[in-house]
């Protein structure tokens, strides 16, 4: 199942255009690099660049910048550079691979926060005279002050406008369904070929990295509310169960192209790592939940 057979696809996984360089460098970084150290040479994210339509020159502006911003260090060995990941962006990976790989449980209710301060943490939402609120789920952080405990005991329709005015819910809904209808038809594909999947690893890196990047766009905007405060024909889970199937049929020639033509300072990058087996691992728990 080549280039050939999937031109379809990636006709229309390929359809929005070229990424945007900066925010898809991250993306590889996230997706393959992180979890084998976070240290790759500059000719290979070229050449993994270049399969997105993203020349050379703006992937060594993109870099520029990151490393500009905080977000990558260069080291220069003999005539080779290679670009790792800053600590603290390290950090930010860790927390964003949780949502795409490895997400808490659904929230059972509500947190209040009488006195959360001027600078809300991610998933706070202002209430009015100085209190905010949250979804209850094991990754928000509580700001200081009393926090108080909540659950939703009737008018299910009124919560769902007042999550709507909060939350940029629609905003997400749409990047949600943008994302459904690139990639179905590469799911719906993938799927005909589970268990036997005849795919270059090259073909198979690049569609996965698409499909982390535009999952990612949304599902990191998504403030993950109960389900009783979801609009209605919330996208959501339709989304993940797209992102989790398809990332997995990907996984092994796309993780084995990693492993014959990614490298550091050392040499080629492992194909598979504690990392890369613990997210297959959770996710393949999802389609068995």
């Amino acid at each position: 199942m080549g280039l050939a057979a999937f031109g379809d696809v990636l006709e229309t996984v390929l359809a929005a255009g070229t990424p945007r360089a900066p925010v898809f460098i991250v993306t590889i970084y996230g997706d393959a690099v992180e979890p084998r150290g976070g240290t790759l040479w500059m000719g290979d994210l070229v050449a993994c660049c270049a399969a997105q339509g993203i020349s050379e020159s703006l992937v060594r502006t993109a870099v520029s910048r990151l490393v500009a911003g905080g977000k990558l260090l260069g080291e220069r060995i003999g005539r080779k550079s290679y670009y790792r990941l800053t600590d603290e962006t390290q950090a930010e990976f860790r927390e964003a691979s949780q949502v795409l790989y490895a997400p808490p449980p659904p929230a059972s209710g509500w947190l209040i926060a009488l006195q959360p301060g001027e600078a809300l943490a991610p998933g706070w939402a202002p209430m009015g005279q100085g209190s905010a609120i949250a979804p209850a789920r094991e990754d928000i952080v509580h700001p200081g002050g009393p926090v108080l405990s909540a659950e939703t005991l009737k008018n299910p329709e009124g919560l769902r406008a007042y999550a709507g005015d909060r939350w940029e819910l629609e905003t997400v809904a749409d990047r949600y369904r943008r994302f459904l209808v690139r990639f179905e038809g590469l799911g719906k594909r993938l799927a005909r070929g589970t268990g036997s999947l005849d795919l270059s690893g090259e073909l198979a890196l690049a569609l996965r990295l698409q499909l982390v990047h535009h999952y990612r766009l949304a599902a990191l905007k998504d403030p993950r509310l109960p389900r009783a405060a979801w609009p209605q024909d919330w996208p959501a889970e339709a989304a993940r169960r797209l992102f989790v199937e398809a990332y997995l049929a990907l996984a092994k020639p796309a993780d084995d192209h990693i492993g014959r033509t990614f490298h550091d300072a050392r040499g080629l990058l492992p194909p598979v790592t504690e990392a890369t087996m613990m997210r297959l691992n959770r996710l393949g728990r999802e389609t068995v939940a």
